[in-house]
């Protein structure tokens, strides 16, 4: 967008898309200009209706109506009834009045609004846009906005942005962008010629082409053609730029350090001063290189011998590297050996996540039984109420109390009957549970027997002489075993010590060649016999238990800490350090 002035001096936004066709053949860049504008920003949205009739949003005024200078008065109905303007983007009121879209949004704006004409109220629903007046005032004569300039153009109101876009007399900025000036359109070629400060020139004796603001920095630093004065004052008063270093070397009166300064000859000279000089010393000069040369033979010999020093050490060194690379390939085995444990040990999480999922699932059937049974056993409590009150009858003498007390008893003996078997089943679904709850699959059980007392006592009345565990194992799908305790002792330990013994139940892998029983705190261990038939193949669901008769006697088992709220632990791991691969 652009900014021009209308015929009364206001300034009005207006699109700027091109330069005027004759001035083409000045321009080398003619993109579209966008010149800041002092007005604020337009009012009207891109959805405006005024976008879809072709009207740029530029064109139009920012408030009020248009103040353009039309070629004939404008009759009074396209006047705004309050700024009196001719109408821009007319809208009727309900009352039949006329007026700007800036000024009518400025009477709906307060409260209670009314027409300024006729003092009706205003009703924001009931406006509505002028299409017909809108059309009527586009189509009215105007003279161009840079008539001020000299522009004696006529045309219709919506032909003002096309006319201004390629109007030789409207107002634009310098095309280079840099410059602040403003200048009509017709005199760019001009302004770009002779006047504009960023104009682009060419550097007089390097020839480079730059903006005319940098050319005297350009002459004053970097010109390589420039002349410049020699620093030393000598007989080339004037050379160029890049000469100088060159001249630098070869000027008369330039100061210059001896060529033997590396060597220790501290002179310091004009350039004229120093070839006499250079003859003069020359015996000198050579004295200094034989003391440096001696100084860098003996140095010479210093580094030999460091260097012998180093060829000693050398072996001890290559050694120690072909250790540390011995090393190296060691802990490379080892992160393989690991990355394999790792491997297996993600395979037996996968499998320990099945066997949870089927515990989930045995634990929802279990649920399920147990809902069964709670039903079955309102349905046989309901079924003795009724037996009862059967029986009531048939004391009082009912005669036929007899006839249907026999089915229901049949029916109550099947119900106690369908009770024991699910009682079973909940039983059997507890135990699977718990040993699938509670098993192990690293070689360690550890054993919670609770109720000790009530135990000891059923074990001395000889009513339950040994308690099984749940059976644990050396690996997800290593060997099967369980421990066997007699609180009461057995054999060499009945009635004073309690008697520990292991058992190999029979499983999938059963090649077995040692194993190790340990207890925390007190505890004992033993070498099992590889022909002792405990130790076999199993041919039952378990071997012959053996193990530690004498394991803790009872005084100091109960005596001292190792029962804690009526309950022991017992902790039994088994080596398999030795153990076949099964």
């Amino acid at each position: 967008m652009s900014a021009g002035r209308s015929a009364d001096g206001r300034e009005v936004q207006i699109p700027l898309q091109q330069v005027a066709p004759s001035l083409a053949t000045s321009l080398t860049v003619a993109p579209p200009i966008t010149l800041p504008s002092h007005r604020p920003a337009n009012l009207w949205p891109p959805s405006d209706p005024a976008g879809s009739q072709g009207v740029p949003a530029g064109f139009l005024p920012l408030h009020e109506g248009f103040r353009d200078h039309f070629v004939e008065t404008p009759e009074p109905k396209y006047c705004c009834e309050v700024c009196r303007l001719v109408l821009c983007q007319p809208r009727q009121t309900e009352c039949g009045h006329r007026f700007c879209q800036s000024c009518i949004n400025s009477i709906l704006s307060q409260s209670n609004p009314v027409c300024p004409a006729d003092m009706e109220p205003l009703f924001k629903d009931k406006i509505f846009r002028d299409v017909c007046c809108h059309r009527e005032i586009m189509a009215l004569k105007v003279y161009c906005r840079s008539e001020p300039n000299g522009c004696q153009e006529q045309m219709s109101l919506h032909q003002i942005p096309d006319h201004l876009n390629v109007c030789p007399f409207f107002e634009v900025p310098c095309p280079l962008g840099k410059c602040k000036e403003r200048m009509m359109r017709k005199d760019i070629p001009d302004h770009l010629n002779w006047k504009c400060k960023h104009r682009e020139t060419t550097c007089e004796f390097c020839k480079t082409k730059m903006p005319l603001t940098e050319l005297p920095k350009h002459k004053e630093t970097v010109c390589p053609a420039f002349p410049v004065s020699c620093p030393n004052h000598c007989s080339f008063s004037s050379l160029p730029r890049s000469e100088l270093s060159n001249h630098q070397h070869d000027c008369p009166k330039a100061q210059v350090s001896c060529q033997f300064l590396h060597y220790g000859c501290t002179f310091k000279g004009l350039n004229q001063e120093m070839r006499q000089h250079e003859s003069t010393f020359a015996a000198e000069h050579l004295r200094l290189m034989a003391n440096r040369n001696s100084l860098l033979e003996n140095k010479v010999e210093d580094i030999k011998g460091e260097m012998m020093e180093r060829y000693k050490v050398l072996p001890a060194l290559s050694s120690r590297l072909s250790e540390l690379e011995n090393q190296n390939e060691e802990l490379r085995d080892k992160n393989r050996q690991m990355e394999q444990k790792l491997t297996t040990m993600q395979k037996l999480m996968s499998s320990h996540s099945e066997k949870l999922l089927e515990v989930e699932l045995e634990l929802r059937s279990l649920r399920l039984l147990r809902e069964e049974v709670e039903d079955l056993r309102g349905t046989l409590e309901n079924v003795r109420t009724r037996l009862s009150a059967l029986e009531q009858g048939g004391r009082t003498g009912t005669g036929s109390s007899s006839h249907t007390l026999a089915p229901l008893e049949t029916q109550l003996n099947r119900h106690d009957d369908m009770l024991s078997v699910h009682e079973i089943r909940l039983a059997d679904m507890d135990l699977r549970f718990q040993v699938l709850e509670t098993a192990s699959y690293n070689g360690t059980l550890i054993w919670k027997i609770r109720d000790y007392k009530r135990r000891k006592q059923e074990a001395v009345a000889a009513k339950t002489l040994s308690l099984y565990s749940q059976p644990f194992y050396t690996g997800y799908f290593g060997y099967k075993m369980c421990a066997r305790v007699y609180l009461n002792g057995d054999g060499m330990g009945k009635g004073t010590h309690l008697s520990l013994f292991f058992v190999v139940m029979r499983g999938e892998y059963d090649l077995v060649t040692g194993w190790l029983l340990t207890q925390k705190h007190l505890g004992d261990a033993f070498k099992p016999d590889p022909n002792s038939s405990s130790f076999r193949r199993p041919a039952a669901e378990m071997n012959i238990a053996s193990g530690c008769p004498l394991f803790v006697s009872q005084s100091v088992l109960e005596t001292g800490s190792y029962i804690k709220d009526d309950t022991i632990f017992i902790k039994v791991t088994v080596d398999t350090s030795d153990l076949p691969d099964p």
